[in-house]
């Protein structure tokens, strides 16, 4: 097996740090959940529900997914981010060594992340898929249970505008159902109203409160307001939201958990 150093590029805190693991090479049949066309692995969100290694099985948390496109595999171990060489051919999901982030994160068990970590680089999986369900297992028994990641809902969502930046403070909420949206522009409240179709959303003229903030906030402001009375584009690709008006602005904005 080829293990030339792969390389990704990571953010000016992180470091890269080597998984090390063993291949493996033998053949299986495919079976009725085998992948194929009808069963697509590549270009699927996958988030892990589980690992199991050396006869104990570890809950993954919240964040840990894996997308398999372009001889890539990519995702996260929960906090810290990786990448590596793959290759699907049949039900044989093939991984290179794998290259990862190495940052301390207060909420994620590390002991999960070099397990899953350790699984994943350098083997061969058979990969079964069930429904929404995707099963990769190594010939030695190691397992990675995961599940089709669901894209956040449009309505009742609380979407924090990330671009542009207003320090978490640009939050908007939609309510299909009464035909609103609603929040706060980073400084002033706002509302107005909404009307969803057709992966477009038309708004009304803002109402909004009258407080002044520093300058940073007040020109994120003028952005997002220039997203109302008019109708804009809306995408959403699992917990990011994307707005574009006619006039060009474009807003993107994350799913709280």
């Amino acid at each position: 097996m080829d293990r030339q150093k792969q390389r990704m590029t990571l953010t000016a805190a992180a470091m890269l740090v080597p998984l090390l693991a063993a291949c493996g090479s033998e053949k299986a049949d495919g079976g009725s959940g085998a992948v194929g066309a009808e069963r697509p692995v590549t270009g699927v969100r996958w988030s892990v529900d589980s690992v199991t290694a050396g006869g104990k099985t570890h809950q993954a948390p919240a964040g840990a997914h894996v997308t398999l496109a372009d001889g890539r595999a990519e995702g996260s171990l929960g906090c810290n981010t990786f990448g590596a060489d793959a290759t699907v051919d049949g039900d044989r999901v093939r991984l290179g060594r794998t290259m990862a982030t190495e940052m301390a994160c207060e909420d994620t068990p590390m002991a999960f992340e070099e397990t899953l970590a350790r699984t994943l680089s350098g083997h061969e999986f058979r990969a079964r898929v069930d429904g929404d369900r995707l099963t990769l297992t190594t010939d030695r028994g190691e397992t990675v249970r995961l599940t089709k990641a669901k894209d956040a809902r449009l309505s009742g969502t609380r979407w924090t505008v990330t671009s542009p930046r207003a320090d978490g403070r640009a939050h908007l909420t939609f309510d299909e159902k009464k035909g609103t949206v609603a929040g706060r522009l980073g400084c002033n409240k706002v509302n107005a109203r909404a009307t969803v179709r057709d992966g477009h959303i038309t708004l009304g003229p803002p109402a909004t409160t009258r407080m002044m903030c520093e300058d940073s906030l007040m020109a994120a402001e003028k952005t997002l307001l220039r997203l109302f009375d008019g109708r804009l584009k809306y995408g959403v690709d699992h917990r990011t939201l994307t707005l574009t008006s006619e006039n060009g602005t474009r807003v993107r904005a994350v799913a709280e958990r």
